[in-house]
């Protein structure tokens, strides 16, 4: 089935978020009803690919539904567990994307309950890389796996790898191949959120995985494709250069006040080195106390909230503030994370990157030469309404550093001018023991 992405929606309705750069570029989705429901379209400042896809789902660019967003991990992990049956579920292990598959990934895994462990871009001090590998595009080594227990993926159980969108499937072949070579298994499961793949893409992963003797299979929760016009470079890169900046916000600084959560000792706050069912079941045991201490930051009159995690702290960010809905019945509680990924942002309701909010890199993995960071669509822009009353701001100890505190350009400050008041919630990064 082919959707026309240019075709107006009901009256009334807000345009479809990728409508403005289908009418200036051309760019069109391709598939069901379903692919323009989870995906819009936005700019990226970068000389090789002109759009971005920008999930609606994700909570990475988009503030999202904590309940929607991880809904859709779980939605997929149980279609994962269907397909491979309760006795290859109990040997699954998964893998996800960072940065910005690492909370998609972990809700998988929980719909799986799976061991689960995300790549990174953070080095850690007497840690060894148990393995690394190359996003496309990409001239260094930007993915590390740095699990705290070595035999994580020696295992010859089904691989989920998990991303949030399979557009060509280059580097997920690629992490396959890597893999295989060092522990051959009969399975893999790629999972993603949108599957843009060619018919030369998919004949490329099935002569793969006849070559690797393995069976490859996929899930996705919308399928589809994506047609670029020859000189879409040309035209996105002459529409940035013609756009005037956005203001910064000029607002008086809001309210900012540190909250200590009660995080239990030795729990592990995301995927970097490993979580296992076993922490995934005490994590469910503390979030309501969690969620109450959130609830009796922000207060009882709390309207509006966004909880905006840091990179590839995605995950714990995440199920806290579905917690913190749990507490808030009444008020709307939003998720999304920052981001290193430059986008030109355009304050158009048929665009899906209102605003940005750039930033000092105030967590700096090795390698990046990139010293900025984003925030998009936390801003409010030219509409009030999407304005946020209290912005609680989740980041790990390594990332609580002067530079995310002082400066014109530090995120807190730039933060505090786009709303009332900030929260700061400070967790532990888990730190795997040193190896005997």
């Amino acid at each position: 089935m082919t959707v026309d992405t240019t075709a107006p929606g009901p009256v009334g309705a807000d345009p479809w978020s990728g409508q403005w750069v289908t009418d200036r570029l051309g760019v069109r989705l391709t598939g069901g009803p379903e692919l323009t429901a989870l995906i819009g379209l936005a700019l990226r400042r970068n000389p090789k690919r002109a759009h971005l896809l920008v999930s609606q789902v994700l909570g990475k660019h988009v503030p999202q539904r904590p309940e929607v967003v991880h809904g859709a991990g779980l939605d997929l992990g149980r279609r994962v567990a269907a397909l491979l049956g309760p006795a290859e579920t109990a040997r699954a292990v998964v893998l996800g994307y960072a940065e910005t598959a690492t909370a998609l990934g972990h809700s998988v895994a929980d719909g799986l309950d799976a061991p689960y462990l995300h790549s990174t871009r953070r080095p850690v001090p007497g840690l060894a890389p148990l393995g690394g590998f190359e996003e496309e595009h990409s001239h260094a080594t930007s993915h590390l796996l740095l699990p705290e227990d070595p035999e994580l993926l020696a295992g010859d159980g089904p691989l989920v790898l998990v991303d949030d969108e399979f557009s060509t499937g280059t580097t997920v072949l690629n992490t396959i191949r890597a893999l295989h070579a060092a522990h051959p298994r009969e399975r893999y499961v790629v999972v993603a959120l949108v599957d843009l793949r060619t018919p030369a893409d998919r004949s490329r992963l099935a002569a793969a995985a006849a070559e690797l003797g393995a069976r490859v299979d996929l899930v996705a929760t919308a399928d589809g494709g994506v047609h670029l016009p020859a000189d879409v470079l040309d035209r996105a890169r002459a529409l940035i250069d013609a756009a005037p900046e956005q203001p910064r916000p000029a607002a008086p600084q809001g309210e900012l006040t540190r909250l200590p959560l009660p995080w239990p000792d030795g729990l592990p706050d995301g995927g970097r080195h490993g979580f296992t069912p076993a922490h995934r079941r005490r994590l469910e045991e503390t979030l309501p106390a969690l969620g109450a201490a959130l609830a009796d930051a922000v207060g009882p009159r709390a309207r509006r909230v966004l909880v905006l995690g840091c990179e590839e702290l995605m995950y714990a960010p995440l199920r806290l503030a579905d917690a913190l809905q749990r507490r808030l019945p009444d008020a709307e509680i939003r998720f999304s994370t920052t981001t290193r990924s430059p986008v030109f942002a355009h304050d158009h309701p048929g665009y899906a990157i209102r605003t940005r909010l750039a930033f000092t890199a105030h967590d700096d993995p090795a390698g990046d030469d990139s010293t900025e960071r984003y925030a998009y669509n936390v801003a409010p822009g030219s509409d009030p309404a999407r304005r946020f009353d209290i912005v609680v701001l989740v980041v790990d100890d390594p990332a609580d550093t002067p530079a995310l505190h002082h400066g014109p350009d530090a995120l807190l400050p730039r933060l505090r001018t786009a709303t009332d008041h900030v929260v700061l919630a400070v967790l532990p990064s888990y730190r795997p023991a040193p190896p005997a």
